[in-house]
């Protein structure tokens, strides 16, 4: 059930923040996913509009929308993966799924190995699906490629499938939902593929 207005605008941050604000960014959100798309003359109007609404953006979870466009928009280049991502969480926040957005799953909810596997990263292939605390895709993907692994999209040779921590309940709902399903039907049929969180993959990189 949908939270009262009051309980809403508090839980988005620890301070209370004016509806209108709140408002007008969920009325962008919706007016950028209602054609289901997305392109990058959209994500830099969204862009400029937090930048220039810093008090918002200084909210948890408004924040990590703002450094999840900052960073899309760094290369200059908004691939389709990066739309796919940005879709979701404007999708959820459009719809005001805010207190899902900014958890942290917990186990449970997602069909991770267990036991969870240890991790090397020569002559392994890496696929990173979600969103991810670490930063952007491009950069988990650089992290592990540093160490000697390999990195694309999900296939039956991929051998681990990191999951960003961010995301909500929904997640087979999601565009990424249907990756991690096609890798959990591959890992029942018997090809050496894992499915990690983040903060587990995390644990394995150089300090």
């Amino acid at each position: 059930m949908m939270a009262g207005a009051d309980e809403f605008y508090t839980r988005v941050g620890g301070d209370r923040i004016g509806s209108r604000q709140i408002d007008e960014l969920i009325g962008i959100a919706r007016g950028l996913v209602a054609d289901n798309q997305i392109n990058q003359a959209e994500v830099e109007f969204l862009q400029k509009w937090l930048g220039a609404n810093l008090h918002i953006s200084d909210q948890p979870v408004v924040r990590v929308l703002y450094k999840r466009v900052d960073e899309m928009l760094r290369d200059g280049v908004l691939d389709d993966d990066e739309k796919t991502e940005l879709l979701d969480t404007l999708n959820q926040f459009s719809n005001r799924e805010i207190d899902g957005l900014g958890e942290v799953l917990k186990s449970t909810s997602l069909p991770l190995n267990d036991p969870e596997p240890p991790l090397t990263f020569a002559g392994q292939r890496y696929c990173f699906t979600g969103t991810f605390n670490f930063g952007c895709r491009k950069e988990c993907e650089s992290a592990v490629e540093g160490l000697g692994a390999e990195v694309g999209s999900l296939t039956q040779k991929t051998n681990v499938l990191v999951i960003g921590i961010y995301a909500t309940d929904s997640w087979k709902h999601s565009s990424f939902g249907n990756k991690i399903m096609k890798a959990c039907h591959w890992r029942d049929k018997g090809f050496p593929i894992s499915i990690v969180s983040e903060p587990h993959w995390k644990r394995y990189l150089p300090v």
